[in-house]
């Protein structure tokens, strides 16, 4: 494939996307762009690296999970021709590809791009994938279908100036009903349909998330209206972007600025930001989710290979749809892997049996829609065949895990090799709980929850003991986390912390403990409230002593050596080191393209892109006097403080942040735009000249900074 020719059908927003791609990479290898810049870059083009040197994993970007056969298929065929042949399915509802080569990575790119998809923005501080309850469009319990906004936001905020740079992430999340099926209460926005006199609309909450310091996400609108949404969330991001914390990665969350302001104070600068907006209102197409033509039901119903596992599967893994006469089937996927050939084989039976509509879940499985009943048996035979018929997708014995140490750089301790365990114990010895469905066991290689461990009945991160001078692998567990029938979330509690190898027994106490002990109906959290956090700590409290400890237990689960600590920097940390030279000549490329999007009449984008070369440019003039650069708004105010107030004749002003923060007080139109990318022209010649004299009294020297005082 000549990967030039290849490009030549694509929509030019994919072509540019790749080919600057392309570009980068090859500067990259010729040294002639910074390693950490060019890190920084990557990870908004869905680029990771892998804890093994030299591979990348390489993540899509796919809204609330839906794929078509023929995606899936596609899917399939990159992972054979540039991976391992492996799909992983996460908790966001994408598909990850790991031990990605860089330089094929364009080509990956281009082959999602030719069946609609796309890896932009799947990592790094942007907007991040939009999730959704995978039963949207088919709940009986929904108002309506929320697949269209989901689809109308990723739409909007894709390659959308004001998340480009960000402090840190935003997670979008839409649920189909009131159960939060979607677990919005620990995103950064979360959306719950309803109906107001006949108007639809949405609850909205806020300022949810999970990680090392938990928050469930605070409601700001039990009702608004549905045309306000995606206006709500651009400016509820322009204020996380121009006051959100950049320096300490840890506190750059949503939920730790609303904390720091208050939610009232949050809310006042969301509605100072309501003028600047590029739209008051944004009606949404309903139609950019319209149900696929579904198959014909068989003349006859085939039989089932296996009857009394037909059952079983049937009552575990299959409900009905909203739409009369059809059910939807879950597909359990241990690990949430599947291969390529398995996947191709599927993507077939879908196109034979179910509706051309395949969703990805954030218990990292399929779900499959608008199969008639007769088609189930003859559904079951063909999953069956593939290995793909286990019972018990969406419960207890479908445990959650992130790749852990498997293949991310942050990994602690081995999340793979322990799920496998408990499932293994789950089946053994609980198997009459597979249709238990409230008790979720997950598990995170690491704090920072990508196999949402706080958001479990029953959860796990990795973890270290040390004894004496060796270090034993453990698991900090973490109970009471989830979303109770009426809706309301829970982050989970930290309970103990145990060696890995132990873990199993402590799921066996804790399930022992709960049959015998709780009361008729009572569900697991409930129990947990009731016994309270000190009890669970007792209960498991014989398992953290290391007395008598065995050998073998200095060994993680699935690792033929003893355990070693080795634990690499999260790669959407950003830039590390940087000189003032290159973060002037990024202020000229901001420039450009407000220029661009004047040009193209895009004048909310043109306008942002400008505001970004103010805030840029000013934030290098003051890195050369060793000023720190925290927040977008304090580069603002200290940029008056250091430079205007110092009479630098070049900066005619009285009070730059109201100069520069105009933009937020008037409405984008041709006007505006013009004469604000014009007044950023001319701050940026004035940029040039105070560095040209700074240079000459340094002898041409120019000046590096470091991480902590550039981040902004």
């Amino acid at each position: 494939m000549k990967f030039p020719d290849a490009l030549k059908h694509l929509r030019p927003a994919d072509r540019r996307d790749i080919l600057e791609l392309q570009t980068r990479i090859e500067a990259f290898r010729a040294g002639r762009e910074d390693e950490e810049r060019f890190k920084h870059y990557r990870l908004t083009r869905g680029v990771y690296g892998q804890r093994q040197l030299g591979v990348q994993m390489f993540r899509t970007k796919i809204p609330y999970g839906r794929l078509t056969a023929r995606q899936l298929v596609r899917l399939a065929d990159i992972s054979e021709r540039y991976t391992n042949g492996n799909l992983h399915l996460t908790t966001r509802q994408n598909v990850q590809l790991h031990f990605v080569r860089l330089e094929d990575s364009p080509k990956v790119w281009t082959e999602l791009a030719d069946a609609g998809l796309t890896a932009r923005e799947a990592c790094g501080n942007t907007v991040r994938n939009i999730t959704a309850s995978p039963a949207a469009g088919i709940d009986p319990e929904e108002p309506f279908d929320v697949s269209p906004y989901v689809q109308a936001s990723f739409e909007y905020f894709l390659r959308n100036p004001i998340c480009q740079e960000m402090g840190r992430k935003i997670k979008p999340a839409f649920s189909s009903s009131e159960r939060d099926s979607a677990f919005t209460y620990f995103h950064d926005f979360g959306f719950i349909p309803r109906f107001q006199s006949g108007k639809r609309g949405f609850k909205v909450v806020i300022g949810g998330g999970l990680g090392a310091v938990g928050a469930v996400a605070q409601t700001v609108h039990e009702f608004l209206e549905e045309e306000r949404i995606i206006p709500f969330m651009e400016a509820c991001i322009r204020v996380f972007d121009r006051y959100g914390e950049r320096e300490k990665r840890m506190k750059a969350r949503m939920k730790f600025l609303i904390k720091d302001l208050g939610l009232e104070g949050f809310l006042e600068l969301v509605k100072e930001e309501w003028p600047s907006l590029k739209h008051q209102t944004y009606p949404i197409d309903t139609t950019l989710a319209e149900t696929p033509e579904i198959p014909a039901p068989p003349d006859e119903g085939a039989q089932p290979a296996d009857e009394a596992r037909y059952q079983v599967w049937k009552a575990a893994n299959t409900f009905g749809q909203k739409q009369p006469g059809y059910v939807a089937v879950n597909i359990k996927l241990p690990l949430g892997n599947i291969h390529a050939r398995e996947a191709r084989e599927l993507a077939r039976a879908v196109e034979k049996f179910a509706a051309d509509d395949i969703r990805i879940t954030v218990q990292q499985g399929f779900l499959l829609r608008f199969v008639h009943p007769r088609a189930l048996p003859a559904l079951f035979n063909e999953l069956d065949r593939l290995g793909l018929a286990q019972a018990g997708a969406n419960s207890i014995a479908d445990i959650t895990a992130c790749p852990g140490t498997d293949t991310c750089a942050l990994g602690v301790t081995n999340s793979t090799g322990l799920a496998a365990v408990l499932e293994g114990l789950i089946l053994g010895e609980f198997e009459h709980l597979i249709e238990e469905s409230d008790i979720r066991v997950k598990i995170s290689g690491c704090m920072n929850s990508c196999g949402q461990h706080m958001a479990a009945q029953i959860g796990f991160h990795g973890s270290s003991l040390r004894l004496g001078t060796r270090i034993l692998p453990a698991m900090q567990v973490v109970l009471g986390g989830g979303v109770s029938p009426n809706g309301d979330g829970f982050i989970a509690e930290k309970v103990i912390k145990l060696p890995t190898k132990r873990i199993p027994e402590a799921v066996r106490l804790l399930l022992l403990d709960f049959e015998q002990r709780k009361q008729p109906g009572q569900l697991f959290n409930e129990y947990f409230q009731q016994q309270g956090k000190r009890y669970f700590y007792g209960l498991l409290k014989p398992l953290a002593d290391l007395d008598g400890i065995q050998d073998e237990e200095f060994f993680d689960w699935g690792q033929g050596h003893e355990y070693f600590q080795s634990i690499g920097v999260g790669e959407c940390a950003g830039v590390s080191l940087d000189v003032v030279g290159t973060i002037i000549e990024e202020t000229r490329q901001k420039l450009s393209l407000a220029e661009e999007a004047l040009q193209e009449q895009a004048f909310a984008d043109s306008i942002y892109h400008a505001y970004t070369a103010f805030v840029v440019g000013a934030k290098a003039l003051l890195l050369a006097k060793d000023v720190k650069c925290n927040t977008q708004a304090g580069i603002l105010e200290d940029f008056q403080e250091h430079y205007v107030k110092a009479g630098e004749p070049e900066l005619p002003l009285e009070d730059f942040k109201a100069h520069v923060l105009e933009m937020k007080k008037t409405e984008p139109g041709a006007e505006f735009a013009g004469r604000y990318l014009s007044q950023a022209q001319q701050f940026f010649k004035a940029v040039l000249a105070i560095r040209t004299r700074q240079l000459q009294a340094s002898n041409g020297q120019d000046k590096t900074v470091i991480e902590n005082y550039y981040k902004a």
